[in-house]
């Protein structure tokens, strides 16, 4: 008789599933928010009358899955990893998904947060911490347009240094006209939107000191999107008078010609989830601004974030050798497969990192960092991208198609 109730219950869930997700087709907002709700009391905020909604998700780490500008009928910006509700946990890294995600770094280094003390550098040794990957945190606040989560935490870095810290977020979906400055929108409602600006602050808990010698963890921001085979990263950057290399290109080893192209101060990397590959920009060099443009689907992203040219930023690369503070500000990723075929996604990343907190008892840091998604006709998407890079987007993507040619 239990059997059989317990059977029923089951049918009942699946049948629930079915229906909840049959309303919606994959990749809409509705899909997504109906997937999510299985498994979290998710937190939806709404803007615009209900066309602009992001979900917000205090169990997934503090999380912004995903989010819309056309109601749950409307495309779902933000890549989510299905597979991974439902999977035993994985020991090194649970990819949930969700197009904003705060980590702590650095990642690699003398003072890693993701590998023990004396441990070699490599993959099989490689743990995001959990209170950043596993565990939930607490939602203190909430009113119709923003919720405030935190978590406090002990982590250990390679170096031995044992910190005691707080994290803040608060996370505030934009109304249109919060929205119009800077850009140029004007009154053309064919041009849909949403955003919302994260707030990110780490407190020094403990009676010691952050600093050069325990090491100090910086503030990183990781947005994850899905790819298609006519998505380019737009990312800008200046020459330094020092000198020195102004883009990192080699994280996964050196990006191949076809996939990346250099214009004047300005980077075009392919975001189609089919090769690994990671760039990066010092501080010096970066602007606050980074993009995306989406030419399949006409969506155009932009992340604008705090930024400090003359910050101390760490180096993030798996190894002890490079000089500590040699990192970089924002960073983009494409995923793709690994060397043994398996692939984590696809999906492609916009970053931003704080510099270092080098904190006293009791201080804080804090990181701001924006998502802004625009769905609309080329024609308005152009002027609003254009009035940040000086280039338009067909020139964008001719550039890529040229690109490839040459490199054939």
């Amino acid at each position: 008789m239990l059997s059989i109730c317990i059977f029923n219950i089951h049918c009942a869930q699946s049948d629930s599933k079915k229906k909840l997700e049959s309303k919606f087709n994959q990749g809409s907002f509705g899909f997504d928010r109906a997937f999510l709700q299985q498994y979290d009391s998710i937190i939806v905020l709404t803007a615009d009358s209900g066309k602009s909604q992001i979900i917000v998700s205090p169990k997934y780490q503090g999380k912004v899955f995903t989010s819309t500008a056309n109601g749950p009928g409307g495309k779902s910006f933000g890549w989510i990893n299905y597979k991974a509700f439902s999977a035993a946990i994985d020991p090194h890294m649970n990819a949930y998904g969700g197009e904003n995600r705060l980590w702590l770094g650095p990642e690699g280094g003398p003072f890693s947060l993701f590998f023990n003390k004396g441990k070699r550098m490599q993959f099989e040794n490689w743990k995001t911490p959990s209170p950043i990957d596993t565990e939930a945190w607490t939602a203190v606040k909430k009113d119709a347009l923003s919720v405030e989560m935190e978590k406090q935490m002990v982590l250990q870095n390679y170096a031995g240094t044992r910190f005691e810290l707080k994290i803040q977020r608060t996370i505030t979906i934009l109304e249109a006209p919060q929205v119009a400055s800077p850009f140029p929108l004007g009154q053309d409602s064919s041009v849909r939107t949403v955003a919302y600006v994260t707030l990110n602050t780490i407190t020094n808990k403990g009676t010691e000191e952050w600093n050069e010698k325990t090491g100090m963890p910086c503030i990183w921001m990781l947005d994850m999107f899905p790819p298609s085979d006519e998505t380019t990263i737009i990312i800008t950057f200046a020459s330094t008078a020092r000198g020195e290399k102004p883009i990192t290109t080699t994280y996964f080893g050196e990006i191949p010609n076809d996939r990346i192209r250099f214009l004047p101060n300005l980077i075009l990397f392919k975001a189609d989830g089919k090769r690994r590959g990671k760039l990066g920009v010092k501080p010096a060099s970066a602007s606050n601004v980074a993009a995306s443009f989406d030419a399949s689907s006409n969506v155009l992203t932009f992340i604008i974030f705090d930024l400090q040219n003359n910050g101390k930023y760490l180096n993030q690369e798996w190894n002890t050798s490079k000089p500590i503070f040699s990192g970089d500000a924002v960073n983009a990723y494409n995923d793709g497969p690994l060397e043994n075929g398996s692939q984590l996604g696809p999906f492609y990343e916009l970053e931003s990192v704080s510099p270092a907190a080098h904190l006293k008892p009791g201080d804080s840091l804090l990181h701001r960092h924006t998502v802004i998604h625009f769905t609309g006709p080329r024609q308005r998407l152009d002027k609003i991208f254009e009035g940040f890079f000086n280039i338009s987007l067909d020139e964008v993507t001719n550039a890529m198609k040229e690109n490839k040619k040459l490199s054939n």
